[in-house]
């Protein structure tokens, strides 16, 4: 995952995986990108400076996992 952004247009891109663009979707200024069978690629905030704190600044953080007893399986608490 990628995120850049652009403070001469004031947009903050997310690109989620490096995928031709098959379809987008506009909701209010934040832009959905989708591949050819559907999947999220990646997503635009426009004017992001208005619709954030400080675009220029980005905090990442990876949620601690657990193991579930008798299922078998891993979980993400968020």
């Amino acid at each position: 995952m990628k995120i850049y952004y652009d403070p001469e247009v004031d947009i903050l891109r997310i690109l989620i995986k490096d995928e031709k663009i098959e379809e987008s979707d506009d909701n209010n200024g934040i832009i959905i990108d989708y591949d050819e069978i559907g999947d999220v690629v990646g997503m635009e905030i426009l004017d992001a400076s208005k619709r954030m704190t400080n675009p220029r600044s980005i905090e990442y953080e990876i949620a601690p996992t657990i193991y579930k007893e008798g299922a078998h399986q891993y979980s993400t608490v968020v």
